[in-house]
């Protein structure tokens, strides 16, 4: 570039330069409602699978870490490419789209219904997605009642601490504690 052609060249992109950082950007209105509206995951591309299915999923996760339960976390993905916290966990049994919808997206986007208690059989899911804090949601894949009385069950979760379990709990059976039963959309039994 010759000399003539520098100096014409430099009061426009000043000029230009000027204007971009001259002009804020304006962003759109962010709300966090969250879900996973945003990754693109819609419960349409769920595919169908059976309970049977989704368990033999589940149980995968408790020895696929050299014969160890998967190591819990937010913020890591495991081999398979889902989420190694409680959603990621669920999502995975349930086929959903990697990383998979987070709790309150299992909820509210359509991977779900709900359901009552009394209701629950084994794929099932008990979720407490109403927290404003995402360490104060969780989910869990119902297995089987404890007993006749229906005070307690076996689920499987992945859990802060442990990682993967299978485990008797209480959640949703206690009132106010804010936990309830959902029916996965995708399970064709």
């Amino acid at each position: 570039m010759n000399r003539t052609h520098r100096w014409t060249a430099a009061p426009a992109l000043a000029l230009l330069g000027a204007l971009l950082l001259g002009t804020p950007a304006v962003a759109a209105p962010v709300t966090d409602t969250g879900t996973t509206r945003a990754q693109g995951l819609r419960a349409a591309d769920a595919p169908k699978l059976s309970r049977a299915e989704e368990i033999r999923r589940a149980k995968v996760w408790l020895t696929a870490n050299n014969g160890k339960p998967v190591p819990y976390s937010q913020k890591e993905t495991w081999s398979d490419g889902y989420r190694q916290d409680c959603s990621g966990y669920a999502s995975m049994a349930l086929r959903l789209p990697k990383s998979g919808p987070n709790t309150v997206a299992l909820k509210n986007d359509g991977w779900t219904k709900a359901i009552k208690m009394s209701e629950l059989r084994q794929g099932d899911l008990v979720i407490k997605a109403n927290s404003s804090d995402p360490d104060h949601r969780h989910v869990v894949i119902f297995d089987s009642w404890d007993n006749g009385k229906h005070t307690s069950y076996h689920a499987y979760e992945q859990a802060g601490g442990v990682g993967t379990r299978h485990t008797s709990h209480t959640y949703g059976l206690k009132d106010g504690d804010n936990y309830h039963a959902y029916r996965p959309v995708n399970l064709t039994d």
